[in-house]
């Protein structure tokens, strides 16, 4: 995870799949992380090429870091993907879901 002051952005890289030790370990750097910032001056980007598809078991805790970034107040939500169609409708269906309405899905390569 990477503050960008200057480009006014937070990115980071997901890869491989979501478990709850990767979960607990990613919510704790990210509360640092933005704490230190005015969220709703920064776009929070994502770089997820490499994310496989969410299991049923993960579901709850991604969608409770969706609602952890719409509580920060991003300006916007951009997450990059593979053009994964499922991957894609997952994550679109879970900001849904929560009411995280900023967030955009791109595929990029």
């Amino acid at each position: 995870m990477n503050v960008n002051r200057v480009g006014k952005t937070i990115d980071m890289t997901v890869s491989g799949t979501f478990t709850p030790e990767k979960a607990q370990a990613f919510i704790k750097d990210y509360q640092a992380k933005v704490g230190s910032i005015k969220a709703d001056e920064f776009v929070l980007k994502f770089d997820c090429r490499d994310l496989e598809i969410v299991t049923q078991e993960m579901i709850p805790n991604l969608e409770n870091c969706f609602k952890m970034y719409m509580a920060s107040g991003f300006k916007k939500v951009e997450v990059g993907i593979q053009k994964k169609p499922i991957i894609k409708m997952q994550l679109s269906r879970l900001a849904r879901n929560v009411g995280l309405t900023n967030l955009e899905v791109l595929e990029i390569y």
